[in-house]
């Protein structure tokens, strides 16, 4: 049992299938398969159950799949460290973002880290879900993820920074546009664009209108809150988004508004890690600069 066959395991358990892993690796899809069948004669149990769409870990191969993934990632942080700290502040922060997160909640801080560090590299890699994030995480040696919190995650530790209050955008002319706020039971005839679907900003919408006894329609949906914003400042409807950093509230942005949503409970953004006590010094830098130095939406509040 090698370390590589532990670490071809996992990555089969998680994609679900062998050949995706052999692409990955560049290499057969037999040479993947002789990884797991040395493992299954070392524990003497089957790992994997073939299935007509890849193959599942079998309850064994579960188990087997957890302690080698915290395993995996105890070593590749420790290996991380050392590497730190031949460096010194010459190493790198690997960071995994959303599409929008270093615009609108990351550039002073950026901008500050680089001052204090400039020999320090900054790695940014956009996923595009928190999903996507907590995968990143696991699978490589990236440091921090920039998420929209939600349910706990096995091997992921979350911690927030802010919390965002939620917005009505709409074009100037929209009869709503001067309103000071909105109630979510006035938009109950309307129909919104959607935030991208599956999305943990999505849920956690779905949940607080919930809580308020109300429903949104939809008949639009997007892949990212800007693109959102641009279709309801072009007068293609109304969006219900987070207060980004940047963005004015009521607003007055060219012919978009921005009408507040009191009633609902805030969306919470932080950092997603696998471990905060195994943070490098610079890693643990640049997330305590971004929760410091980090834009503030009008009315957000740090959570950190």
């Amino acid at each position: 049992m090698t370390l590589d066959d532990l670490r071809v395991f996992v990555a089969v358990c998680r994609a679900g299938s062998l050949s995706a892993v052999a692409r990955e690796l560049d290499c057969t899809q037999s040479a993947v398969s002789q990884h797991v069948k040395r493992l299954e004669r070392e524990t003497g149990v089957s790992l994997l159950e073939r299935q007509p769409r890849g193959v599942v870990p079998t309850q064994a191969g579960l188990v087997l799949e957890a302690a080698a993934a915290e395993g995996i990632s105890g070593l590749d942080l420790a290996l991380r460290r050392l590497r730190e700290l031949v460096d010194g502040e010459s190493g790198a922060v690997r960071v995994a973002t959303g599409a929008t997160t270093v615009r609108h909640f990351m550039a002073e801080a950026v901008v500050a880290f680089r001052r204090q560090h400039p020999r320090v590299s900054l790695e940014f890699r956009t996923e595009s879900s928190s999903r996507g994030c907590f995968d990143a995480l696991a699978d490589s040696s990236l440091d921090l993820a920039w998420i929209t919190l939600g349910p706990p995650v096995r091997g992921i530790e979350q911690r927030p920074v802010m919390e965002l209050p939620w917005v009505l955008a709409v074009h100037a002319e929209d009869p709503l546009a001067a309103r000071p706020y909105v109630d979510p039971a006035d938009l109950g005839s309307t129909r919104l664009i959607r935030l991208p679907p599956n999305s943990t900003s999505a849920a956690h919408l779905d949940a607080a209108c919930a809580e308020l006894g109300a429903r949104f329609a939809f008949d639009t949906s997007v892949a990212d809150w800007d693109t959102a914003l641009l279709l309801a400042e072009l007068g293609l409807g109304r969006a219900v988004v987070p207060s980004l950093p940047g963005l004015d509230v009521p607003g007055d942005r060219g012919d978009l508004r921005l009408v507040p949503l009191p009633a609902l409970r805030p969306l919470s953004v932080g950092w997603a890690v696998r471990r905060w006590d195994a943070l490098s010094p610079l890693a643990r830098a640049f997330a305590d600069t971004v929760a410091e130095r980090g834009g503030r939406a009008p009315g957000a509040q740090p959570t950190v």
